[in-house]
């Protein structure tokens, strides 16, 4: 223990002397890109590099309307201990000549990118430029649902886990691990080849969970372990409670275990990338929840509650270097806006605000600035009116990621109300009443774009300006 806490002590201090002699030269913001699986947050960061690099479609970045973006570029990795997020090999994913999109992210990774800008108002032309340096953080949407693990114990842990698998939608993916269970005495002595078989179960039930729409899938590295496969430290699952259990046995021993994977996991990330970062973009995939249908949408809502409880909102300082750094602006964007006519990105965005609502609050009561929008990180469709049953029809045209084809599809219309989907989808429905919503995946458009060129996007510019517009000023 002692160990442990000299060792953190020491590693604040070294963060403290760094960082605060940053303060003082060239700013540097740190920004973590999260969401859950399908959300686009490989698509996301390699879009918003290449605009900022190349800044013809970012008009709403007051910095490059107001023509004070010198420069941008992107420098060595900043970090030697973490992956560098692989820019260059996502973008001739998504722009070469049969353009796909890029892997999703399996590991935590970096980038900085450096922009060099002139000084807003009365000091234009009085002082010379500056740089700021923005660190991209990227890491798995499972690893953000660990965080909440922090708060709990074992026993706490088990019982709401017991209690979301025997839900309706999720009970049909957790029967066999629940088989298991039943003939499982959490208190007889360990018997590795049953602690094998139920994380093997419970992982298979994470696993069919997320494949059909469902977020809440905690732990996350049970679905991509890594280096840690086979470890102790992935090789338990939630347990009924015995009225007693003895030291050694299959209880205590998981007990053990959930601790280890708190402390070696879970631990790390949020000391070492999840509490250094300034500003946070959450990107949630709404339109695939509602396909997926009141159930999804639901535990989607939920997720997101108790994921966000874990960020640490609050007014940035000069002196946060010291005190502690704290997320003063984040930014909640719906994604795949594309995928609706313009008309209803409003909907879409007023359904993501609803379902943060809580989280809103309580950033907004903390002194954090939060923001909610509908965006589209490379545009894949293109919009057109076709005339069905005498009326004029907004849809949207791309090609299809299943076939290639290209296809016009209306996928239903958003209720203007948000409560017309979150009220049956928090009261359990399983389907939806009144309409039917579809989601069809679109692959990358193919794009004719020159050497300095960037993938078209809707509103990644004004994400931008609200992320870091004003360490920009």
């Amino acid at each position: 223990m002692l160990s442990r806490l000299t060792s953190g002590v020491t590693r604040a201090i070294e963060d403290a002397i760094s960082e605060t002699s940053a303060l003082f030269f060239d700013p540097v913001v740190r920004l973590g890109v999260t969401g859950l699986s399908r959300a686009g947050k490989t698509v996301f960061i390699t879009s918003l590099v290449a605009n900022l690099l190349s800044r013809s479609r970012m008009p709403q970045l007051r910095a490059e309307a107001e023509g004070r973006i010198v420069a941008a570029y992107l420098q060595p990795q900043p970090d030697h201990s973490i992956a560098r997020f692989a820019y260059e090999d996502h973008l001739a994913a998504l722009m070469g000549p049969e353009p796909h999109w890029p892997e999703s992210t399996r590991s935590i990774s970096t980038l900085r990118l450096s922009l060099k800008v002139k000084p807003a108002g009365f000091l234009t032309g009085l002082t010379g430029t500056r740089t700021v340096h923005l660190d991209i953080v990227d890491y798995p949407g499972e690893w953000l649902l660990d965080l909440p693990l922090m708060e709990q114990d074992y026993a706490s842990w088990s019982a709401t886990a017991l209690g979301i698998a025997r839900r309706p939608g999720r009970a049909e993916h957790a029967g066999p691990w629940l088989a298991l269970l039943d003939e499982t005495d959490a208190a007889a002595p360990l018997d590795e080849i049953r602690a094998r078989d139920l994380a093997a179960r419970f992982t298979d039930y994470l696993a069919a969970s997320r494949a059909s729409g469902l977020s809440s899938v905690a732990p996350g590295r049970f679905l991509m372990p890594g280096d840690l496969e086979g470890s102790p430290a992935l090789t338990f699952s939630p347990l009924p409670k015995p009225e007693r259990a003895r030291s050694g046995s299959l209880w205590r021993t998981f007990e053990t275990r959930f601790e280890a994977y708190k402390r070696l996991v879970v631990g790390p990330f949020f000391r070492n990338h999840f509490a250094k970062l300034d500003r946070q973009i959450v990107l949630i995939d709404a339109l695939g929840a509602i396909h997926d249908g009141p159930r999804a949408l639901e535990d989607l809502r939920a997720a997101m509650a108790e994921i966000l409880s874990c960020f640490r909102p609050g007014q940035s300082s000069w002196l946060a270097p010291l005190l502690g750094r704290r997320i003063d602006r984040i930014l909640f964007a719906a994604t795949k806006a594309d995928y609706l006519h313009h008309d209803q990105h409003a909907a879409l965005a007023a359904i993501t605000e609803a379902l943060v609502a809580e989280a809103r609050s309580r950033a907004r009561f903390r002194g954090a600035e939060t923001g909610a929008m509908a965006i589209a990180s490379v545009r894949a469709t293109v919009e057109q009116m076709v005339s069905r049953d005498g009326r004029e029809i907004g849809v949207v045209r791309g090609r299809r990621a299943d076939t290639g084809a290209e296809a016009a599809l209306f996928p239903g219309r958003l209720p203007a109300e948000p409560g017309a989907l979150l009220a049956p989808a928090r009261s359990g429905a399983e389907t939806w009443l009144d309409a039917a919503y579809s989601v069809t995946r679109f692959a990358p458009p193919v794009l004719m774009l020159g050497p300095d060129g960037a993938p078209p996007h809707i509103r990644l510019d004004r994400a931008a300006d609200f992320l870091i517009g004003d360490y920009l000023a």
